[in-house]
């Protein structure tokens, strides 16, 4: 993904050489800006971070699962 920015204007204009009218061409302009601010963009930054929280809700589930597994077996072996 690039960091660009959508240019209207130049949009506008090569819509215009192929002949479209002023208004077919903003028209156009203006619904692609618009379908276009609805997709989300994904930076390096929000990945890292969003990894990071991953990262760490997995070291606490572990450390759950391991205090729970050591539970079980010192269970059993007071039960033995």
């Amino acid at each position: 993904m690039s960091g660009a920015s959508f240019d209207t204007h130049e949009f506008i204009q090569t819509l215009k050489a192929a002949n479209f009218t002023e208004q077919q061409a903003e028209a156009l302009a203006r619904a692609y800006k618009a379908a276009q601010g609805e997709q989300s963009l994904v930076t390096k930054e929000f990945l890292k971070v969003e990894i990071a929280e991953l990262k760490t809700d997995l070291i606490k589930w572990m450390t759950g699962a391991l205090i729970a597994q050591a539970a079980v077996i010192a269970a059993l072996v007071k039960l033995l």
